[in-house]
């Protein structure tokens, strides 16, 4: 994969996970009644932030690359079933399949060779 295009994939999949774990952030209140309405527990709230926040930064700089894009596939998928599940809702049904796109972006992520422009490269040429 061009190296070029793998990071700006990277960036681009990364980037709605650091915005939107910043926006839990900075109102985790507003987060916590959403994840209640939707009966999903908000012990949930904080691991979520940390994922979207943390996993979108690793992901931008190529940091364990493929094992954070085979956790935030899993997290978008189960994104789009607990909170996304009413597909007569035309909103709902779109995001739900936002989700699953996102999800095989990632796994073809996961799959891809290590982009030279990536913390990944660079630990497994110090080796």
């Amino acid at each position: 994969m061009n190296n070029a295009a793998s990071l700006v994939g990277r960036i681009g999949l990364a980037l709605i996970f650091v915005l939107s774990g910043w926006g839990k952030l900075m109102n985790p209140a507003a987060t916590a009644g959403y994840m209640e309405a939707m009966h999903v527990p908000t012990l949930l709230l904080w691991p979520t932030i940390a994922l979207e926040l943390l996993g979108g930064i690793a992901l931008i700089v190529g940091f364990q690359t493929r094992a954070v894009a085979w956790l935030l596939a899993i997290f978008s998928v189960l994104a789009a079933v607990l909170f996304h599940a009413n597909l007569a809702d035309q909103g709902q049904q779109i995001n739900f399949l936002k989700n699953l796109a996102m999800a095989g972006g990632f796994l073809v992520l996961a799959t891809a060779p290590i982009s030279a422009w990536s913390l990944d490269a660079r630990r497994a040429s110090a080796k």
